[in-house]
C-alpha cells in the first residue's frame, strides 16, 4: 500500500512540475542588460512598469514575454547623406554615433517602439533625428562660416542631438560627423594652399639669391681692397725702382761722355755716388 502510494506521489509530483515547466519558464537578465516584462493578455495588455533587473526571471510564457535591452554603449556608423549649407553648398556627412539607453529607460523605450531587438530603433527611427539634428544646424551656416567656424558647428550639432537623443530616453556619449565639403572648395583651398606655398618658395630663394649676392659683394670687395693695396705697394715699389734706374743712367751718361781727364784746380768729383739708399 505505501508503495502504491509512494508511486502515486513520485507520479503527481512529475505531473506538476510538468505543468509548472508547460506554464512558466525560466529566464537571466545578464549584466549590461534590462529585462523587460510584457503582458500578452488581459487588461494590462502592454508592458509592465517595472524594469526588470539583473538576475533570474520567472514567468508564464503564455501570457508573458520577457525582452532585453543592451544598456552599454554601441557605436553606430551611419550611411553618409547630403546636406545644403546656407548659401545653397552641398556638403557630405558620414556621421559615427556611441550612444546608449540610458539607466531604467528600456521599458520606456519598448512602450513607444514595441520593438524586440533594439538595433531596429537605432538604425531607422535614431538616424533620422540625426539627419534632422545636421540639417537644422547646418542650414544656419555660410560655405565660409562652415570651414572658418568647423568647431563651433561641430559642438553645436553635438548639443542639438544630444537633446534630441534625451526624447527617447537615450543617452549620446560621442560624436563624429565627417563632413566633407564640396569638391570645388577642395579644390579651390588647395589651390590657395598651393599659392602659399609657392610664395614661401619664392620667398625663400629670393633670400637665398640676396644672400648670396651680398656675399660675392663682400668678396668683390674683400678682392678689390686686397688689388688696391697690392697696387700702392707695387707703385711705391716701382717708384723707388725707377728713382734709383734714373740716377744710374745719369752716372752712365756721364761715364760715356767723361774724356779721362781729372780737373786741375779744385775738388774732384765724384763720379760713382752710393745709390743703395
Amino acid at each position: 500500500m505505501k508503495k502504491k502510494e509512494l508511486i502515486l506521489g513520485v507520479i503527481i509530483l512529475v505531473g506538476v512540475l510538468m505543468i509548472f515547466s508547460v506554464l512558466f519558464c525560466y529566464q537571466r537578465v545578464d549584466a549590461g542588460y534590462e529585462g523587460i516584462k510584457v503582458n500578452l493578455y488581459g487588461n494590462n495588455k502592454g508592458i509592465d512598469n517595472v524594469s526588470l533587473v539583473t538576475g533570474a526571471v520567472i514567468f508564464n510564457p503564455i501570457t508573458t514575454a520577457i525582452y532585453e535591452y543592451p544598456t552599454f554603449v554601441q557605436t553606430v556608423d551611419y550611411p553618409a547623406f547630403s546636406i545644403n549649407a546656407k548659401d545653397g553648398s552641398s556638403f557630405t556627412v558620414d556621421p559615427t554615433i556611441s550612444l546608449k539607453i540610458m539607466d531604467g529607460k528600456a521599458p520606456e523605450v519598448f512602450k513607444k517602439y514595441r520593438k524586440e531587438d533594439i538595433r531596429e530603433v537605432i538604425n531607422t527611427t535614431l538616424y533620422n533625428y540625426v539627419r534632422n539634428a545636421f540639417r537644422v544646424k547646418l542650414n544656419a551656416y555660410t560655405t565660409d562660416e562652415l570651414v572658418s567656424k568647423r568647431e563651433e558647428f561641430e559642438n553645436n550639432i553635438e548639443n542639438e542631438l544630444r537633446k534630441e537623443l534625451a526624447k527617447e530616453n537615450f543617452q549620446l556619449e560621442q560624436m563624429t560627423s565627417g563632413l566633407q565639403y564640396p569638391e570645388t572648395l577642395v579644390q579651390a583651398i588647395n589651390a590657395k594652399n598651393k599659392a602659399v606655398q609657392d610664395a614661401l618658395k619664392i620667398g625663400n630663394e629670393v633670400k637665398s639669391v640676396e644672400a648670396d649676392a651680398k656675399k660675392k659683394i663682400a668678396q668683390a670687395e674683400g678682392e678689390a681692397k686686397s688689388l688696391d693695396i697690392r697696387g700702392t705697394a707695387e707703385a711705391n715699389y716701382n717708384k723707388k725702382i725707377a728713382a734709383s734706374l734714373s740716377l744710374i743712367i745719369v752716372q752712365q751718361e756721364m761715364i760715356k761722355k767723361w774724356d779721362g781727364k781729372l780737373p786741375v784746380y779744385g775738388m774732384t768729383p765724384t763720379l760713382f755716388k752710393n745709390i743703395s739708399k
